[in-house]
């Protein structure tokens, strides 16, 4: 059986900034779309890209809003 990988998604899906991606969790509505049905390389290759996408949100100054609770 193989082991799933968990969607890097925290469920703030606000898409902005050059490319699209979310400020949340830096994937593309499409990325975010089809994350179930990707393959694990697929997976891979697009969880090593959010680091570096996370970087430049924040750059923009782009980042996640903060939680008021």
């Amino acid at each position: 059986m193989s082991k799933r990988s968990k969607s890097p998604c925290i469920d703030v899906c606000t898409y902005t900034g050059p490319m699209g991606w979310c400020v949340g969790c830096g994937l593309t509505r499409s990325e975010s779309k089809g994350w179930r049905g990707m393959k694990p390389y697929d997976r891979t290759a697009i969880l090593k890209q959010l680091k570096r996408r996370q970087v430049e949100l924040r750059t923009l100054n782009l980042d996640a809003p903060e939680c008021s609770d």
